[in-house]
């Protein structure tokens, strides 16, 4: 079953954004959004959630939809989609892990003066949304190819590869940045995959458990995608494996491996940060009466490690604490916009 959750942020006299006062008949009246994302049940898509919940509430007249499936279900999504945008008629903004599913919901909705924005999975082609909020994943995969380097592994060692979902470019765009690092910096390692690792928390454990038995000689273990980091350290707590481990995203569970040293990194997306960002142009541009602004914007990549990990954990214990910890990079983006053209997105 979808879960479909209608949050209302203060009432009509709540705090307009900041740059309120357009002439618009939208500039002082309560908005109608949406943010539709893939699972209910995963990190990374509850993260994003977050960042548009606290974008609506900053505005403090925002009536907002927050809705998906309770895990990955590409048709459900689409239809949770097409019921935000006939009620969300101020703007939706999105993710999903299907994108190819959504050319002719998305061009519906565009078409019919719904403003949409992409958050993390870049619009497919064939549709009209013009606006994609993303981090870059070749540059989050190369950070976490520099962390392994850094570790000084074994130069011929072997580093197996996992892929939640083989079919999301953004994920296969990552693995394309560790590659590159790896195969640049440390030539002889043995590099096997990227191997399908599921992505929903039980069949990602259990084909990470697979693939740790098959591959007894392997030095490190890298996945990434949002469970990975759970379930290696689990895997290597359960089997007394020893290897090195490291993934992306930043469930509690891969945050506290971190603090403990059961995994050298974590590569984040920063995906609180996308979604308080797409939610804040789409508002942004309701306020003031102009179009949301087009093009890749580059929300960012940090990743986590034992220089950090206690600054993030203090970051992630609460909602209060994401928005004052990211306002200062909010501030630096909104003032000095990271835009590109959509082709240059990686």
């Amino acid at each position: 079953m979808a879960s479909l959750l209608v949050l209302s942020a203060c009432s009509d006299t709540g705090a307009k954004s900041s740059s309120a006062g357009g002439s618009c008949d939208t500039a002082d009246k309560q908005l109608n959004m949406a943010f539709v994302y893939a699972s209910t049940t995963q990190n990374p898509f509850q993260e994003m959630a977050m960042g548009a919940q606290a974008a609506a509430d900053d505005d403090g007249d925002v009536k907002l939809q927050l809705t998906a499936p309770t895990g990955i279900d590409g048709p459900k999504q689409v239809s949770l989609f097409q019921a935000a945008a006939r009620t969300a008629t101020d703007g939706v903004a999105y993710m999903t892990v299907t994108p190819d599913l959504f050319v002719r919901p998305l061009n519906t909705a565009t078409d019919s003066g719904v403003p949409v924005v992409a958050v993390d999975a870049g619009p497919p082609p064939g549709t009209k949304v013009k606006t994609f909020v993303a981090n870059s994943n070749t540059k989050l995969g190369e950070l976490l190819g520099e962390a392994y380097v850094a570790q000084n592994p074994k130069a011929d060692g072997q580093v197996v590869l996992g892929n939640d979902i083989p079919s999301l470019q953004l994920l296969v765009q990552r693995l394309d940045g560790v590659q590159k690092v790896l195969k640049a910096k440390l030539p002889k390692a043995k590099l096997v995959g990227p191997l399908d690792t599921k992505s929903e928390p039980t069949e990602n454990f259990n084909a990470w458990k697979s693939v740790v038995q098959s591959h007894p000689k392997a030095t490190a273990f890298i996945g990434v995608g949002g469970q990975d980091g759970v379930s290696l350290p689990l895997i290597a707590k359960q089997t007394g494996r020893d290897y090195l481990a490291a993934s992306a995203d930043l469930p509690p569970e891969a945050l506290q491996a971190v603090k403990d040293g059961s995994l050298f990194a974590l590569s984040s997306p920063e995906h609180w940060m996308k979604g308080y960002i797409a939610m804040h142009l789409l508002i942004e541009a309701k306020r003031t009466c102009k179009a949301v602004p087009e093009g890749w914007w580059n929300s960012g990549n940090l990743l986590i490690d034992e220089s950090n990990i206690d600054d993030i954990l203090a970051r992630q214990k609460s909602p209060e604490s994401r928005k004052e910890w990211f306002k200062k990079e909010i501030d630096k983006q909104l003032a000095d916009p990271p835009l590109a053209p959509l082709d240059q997105a990686d």
